[in-house]
C-alpha cells in the first residue's frame, strides 16, 4: 500500500469500509505530511489540525458503527480560498482585503461539509485571483513541488502545489480564464473545468465556475457527485442532472477529435509541450479515434477586449479602496489594472462584447468535432517569483490563449498530465468537450490515464 498521504479518495473509502484504515489515522498522516513540505510549498491558508482531527474522529465513529454519512465521508479535503467556509475570512489573496470571517459556507463548501469530508483548511490564491501564479501580497510565495524554484501556476496555485505534493486526495479550486486548468497542467495533476451552473457558486459571475483537482480522474468525478448537487444562491446554476459520474468506461473508435496546437495569439506552443500532446493524440489515434488538425478560432483583438473589460473592472474595485489599503495590493496588479482608468463606455463595452465573440467561435470551431485537445499552457512551469510568463503588465494573458475560450463558451475542460519535459518537469493536456458533457470529458480523460506511460514518482513522497 501507498503511504497514507498518497491514496485516492476511492481507496480511503474502500479502506475505511473494510476496516484496514481509519480517518484519524489518514488524516494524521495528511497533516504530517503538509507539516514536513509546508516550509518549502507555502499551499496553505488557515490550516486547522485541530478541527480536522475533530472531524475525522466523528466520522471514525460513524464508520465504527457501521453508519458512514455522505460519499466522501472521512476523507481530506482542501479548499481554495475564495471559497468561503463559515469562521474564516477570505481575503482572495490580497493584503488589501480586510480579514472578515464567513457567515456561512459557499455552495462548494457546504456540499463538501454535508458529505462529511474532513476539511483541513483553505489553499492560497494570488491578488484577486487575476494572476497565474502563486504571487500574493498576502500569502507567502507558493511554489511547485516538482521544482520548487518553478511556478505552481493560479490562481488556484496552492490547490494544485497541494495535490501534487500529497496533502490528501481531494482539492477544490476555481477558473474563469484556466485557473484549475493551468496550475494543473504545471504541478502534473487532474483538473476539470465544469460546464457553466453545473457545480453552484456564489458569487455566480460568467465564465466562473469552481472545479475538483486530484491526482486522478476517479477521484475528480466522486468529488462531481457531491460539488454538481443544487443550490439555489448560484442565479446561473443548471438544473440538477443526476449524471452518473463513476461511470467512467468509453469506446474510443471513431470518435472525432480536433487537434488546437495553435491558439490564435499568444505565445507559441514550445516544441517539448507540442510533441507531448501530439504523442496522447496519437495513442487515441492508434485506439480508432479520428484525430483532425483544428485551425485557430481566436483572435487578437478577442483577448485585448477580454482584457480591457477585466482591467476596468478590476480597477473600479481598486480605486474603491481607502488609500492605505489600496497601497497594499500587489504592484503588478495595480499596474495592470490601471490601464482600465479612463476608458469610456465603448471601449469597455467593446470589451465585453469579446465574450460573445469568444463563446461564439469556440462552440462553432468545437461543433464538428466530440472532442478538442490542445496543450493547457503553450509553456512548462515558469520561475515562481514571477507573476506571469511574461512578467509584463501590459501582456499579463499570453499564456491562456488555450484555457480562457472554453470559460466564455461555457463548455467543460480538463487538464491531465500528458508528459514531461527533459528537466522533468509536467506537462498538461487539455480535453475540451462540448457545453454540458462534464461526464465525456472525465471519461476521456480517464481513457488519457489508462493509454500514457507510466507516471513518475510524485514529488515529495
Amino acid at each position: 500500500m501507498n503511504a497514507l498521504h498518497e491514496l485516492s479518495a476511492i481507496e480511503l473509502i474502500a479502506a475505511y469500509t473494510s476496516k484496514a484504515l481509519s480517518p484519524v489515522e489518514v488524516t494524521r498522516a495528511v497533516l504530517a505530511q503538509i507539516e514536513r513540505c509546508e516550509p518549502q510549498l507555502h499551499a496553505t491558508y488557515a490550516l486547522d489540525p485541530v478541527g480536522a482531527l475533530a472531524q475525522a474522529a466523528a466520522s471514525q465513529a460513524r464508520w465504527l458503527r457501521g453508519e458512514p454519512q455522505g460519499a466522501l465521508d472521512g476523507v481530506p479535503v482542501t479548499i481554495k480560498e475564495n471559497i468561503a467556509t463559515r469562521g474564516v475570512p477570505v481575503p482572495l489573496g490580497t493584503a488589501a482585503v480586510e480579514l472578515v470571517p464567513a457567515e456561512r459556507d459557499a455552495p462548494p463548501a457546504a456540499r463538501l461539509r454535508e458529505a462529511n469530508a474532513v476539511i483541513l483548511g483553505k489553499t492560497t490564491m494570488p491578488d484577486y485571483g487575476m494572476l497565474s501564479s502563486g504571487l500574493s501580497s498576502f500569502h507567502a510565495l507558493a511554489r511547485n513541488p516538482w521544482d520548487t524554484s518553478k511556478n505552481p501556476g493560479g490562481s488556484s496555485a496552492g490547490a494544485a502545489a497541494a495535490a501534487a505534493a500529497g496533502y490528501g486526495p481531494l482539492h477544490l479550486g476555481t477558473d474563469i480564464g484556466g485557473s484549475v486548468r493551468l496550475p494543473a497542467g504545471w504541478c502534473g495533476i487532474f483538473a476539470l473545468k465544469p460546464s457553466l451552473g453545473r457545480i453552484p457558486i456564489f458569487p455566480p459571475y460568467a465564465g466562473r465556475v469552481a472545479g475538483p483537482m486530484t491526482r486522478g480522474v476517479p477521484d475528480a468525478a466522486l468529488m462531481m457527485r457531491v460539488l454538481s448537487l443544487p443550490d439555489a444562491r448560484d442565479s446561473m446554476s443548471l438544473p440538477y442532472q443526476p449524471i452518473a459520474w463513476q461511470e467512467l468506461a468509453r469506446p474510443l473508435r471513431l470518435l472525432k477529435i480536433g487537434l488546437l496546437l495553435d491558439a490564435g495569439w499568444g505565445l507559441p506552443v514550445e516544441p517539448e509541450v507540442r510533441a507531448a500532446v501530439e504523442t496522447a493524440a496519437k495513442a487515441f489515434e492508434a485506439c480508432g479515434a479520428i484525430v483532425v488538425p483544428l485551425k485557430p478560432f481566436m483572435t487578437r483583438a478577442m483577448a485585448e477586449g477580454m482584457d480591457q473589460f477585466w482591467r476596468c473592472r478590476s480597477w473600479m474595485d481598486i480605486s474603491a479602496l481607502p488609500p492605505e489599503r489600496r497601497a497594499k495590493v500587489l504592484p503588478f496588479i495595480v499596474e495592470w489594472a490601471r490601464g482600465g482608468a479612463g476608458l469610456n463606455g465603448e471601449q469597455v463595452f467593446t470589451g465585453y462584447s469579446q465574450m460573445a465573440a469568444m463563446r461564439e467561435a469556440a462552440v462553432t470551431a468545437c461543433q464538428p468535432f466530440d472532442f478538442v485537445f490542445t496543450p493547457t499552457a503553450p509553456m512548462p512551469a515558469f520561475a515562481a517569483e514571477l507573476p506571469c510568463p511574461t512578467n509584463d503588465p501590459s501582456l499579463p494573458f499570453e499564456h491562456i490563449a488555450f484555457t480562457l475560450p472554453y470559460n466564455m463558451s461555457e463548455q467543460p475542460a480538463a487538464s491531465i498530465n500528458c508528459g514531461y519535459t527533459e528537466s522533468g518537469l509536467p506537462i498538461g493536456l487539455q480535453i475540451v468537450g462540448h457545453r454540458h458533457d462534464d461526464l465525456g470529458v472525465l471519461q476521456m480523460a480517464h481513457a488519457w490515464e489508462l493509454l500514457r506511460p507510466a507516471s513518475r514518482p510524485w514529488p515529495m513522497g
